[in-house]
């Protein structure tokens, strides 16, 4: 709905409930002047019953949880109240010209007395409840915009995520053929047989055979012929039987480094390519980064 319907929508339920209140003033001041009130007091008795209706409404909608019902229970309460004021006021025709006995708007006692009690306890109680309604208005704290909280743990979480390797610096550029032009070949590991066919075998006497056989005065024991077929690696080898690799020097790495780099642009010689180009740590791979950066500040400023 646009704004002009809003305002004009407003402006109807305005009429309505001032044409309402016209209506029911009218029976609520011929009440108050049964139960004793005076010209002034008879005048304003309307705005007290009817008034506090209004400021429950609004009460209502401003208002969240336990005292949003009881600025419900408020409203319904004194609704129900001027709508049995204003049923006696047209069950007792003697009210619309003021000519009742004065405190006295039924025939029956109990009910006369009830009535009359419910006509006079509704001022006092609109000065507690509306106090009390007003009070939880102005103390009233809005509820908190989630979107703003969601977002902000959302930032803190990306932020929590991020790799810690090289945050500075942007993505680095992929590895290209020249980077790759000289990579270090890892020793290929020995296999469990290898070591097993290189140890002497413990002599083992023959199926069917004499364990023992003497030729001339020697004595010859019998022994298995060796399988010549290669046996396969059945686990893990070794570390005491690995080939140890070569620890490359500062030197070295730093050689590799310059050889990886070559013809890369500064701003995409990063810590992270070059410890992908010649597989090494992360920690001398900045150390080489930096190397090559003042290598190439000192290279710019010689003439």
């Amino acid at each position: 709905m646009n704004r002009f319907g809003k305002s004009l929508l407003i402006t109807a339920l305005v009429v309505v409930v001032g044409m309402a209140f016209r209506v029911s003033w009218n029976a609520l001041r011929d009440i108050a002047n049964a139960i004793g009130a005076d010209h002034t007091a008879a005048t304003l008795y309307p705005f007290v019953v009817d008034g506090l209706m209004a400021l429950a409404l609004v009460a209502t909608l401003v208002l969240v949880g336990n005292d949003r019902k009881f600025a419900l229970r408020v409203l319904g309460t004194y609704t129900g109240a001027s709508l049995v004021l204003n049923y006696v006021h047209g069950l007792v025709p003697a009210l619309h010209g003021a000519t009742v006995d004065w405190g006295r708007l039924a025939d029956w006692d109990p009910a006369n007395w009830a009535l009359v009690l419910l006509a006079t306890s509704l001022p006092v109680g609109s000065i507690y409840f509306g106090s009390d309604l007003v009070a939880k208005v102005l103390h009233h704290q809005p509820a908190p915009i989630v979107a703003s909280v969601v977002n902000a743990e959302e930032s803190t979480e990306n932020t929590m995520k991020r790799s810690t390797a090289d945050l500075p610096e942007s993505t680095p550029a992929p590895i290209t053929a020249s980077a790759v032009a000289n990579p270090v070949r890892m020793p290929d590991p020995l296999p469990v047989g290898f070591l097993k066919s290189a140890l002497p075998l413990k002599p083992v006497p023959a199926i069917g055979s004499a364990p023992v056989t003497s030729i001339g005065s020697t004595p010859q024991r019998t022994v298995a012929a060796a399988s010549t077929r290669p046996r396969a690696a059945t686990g893990r080898v070794p570390n005491v039987v690995r080939s140890p690799q070569p620890k490359r020097t500062q030197a070295q790495l730093l050689d590799e480094a310059r050889t990886a780099t070559t013809g890369l642009p500064d701003a995409k010689v990063t810590a992270e390519g070059i410890r992908r180009a010649i597989h090494t740590s992360p920690a001398n791979a900045r150390m080489l980064r930096d190397a090559l950066l003042a290598e190439r500040i000192a290279t710019v400023g010689t003439p």
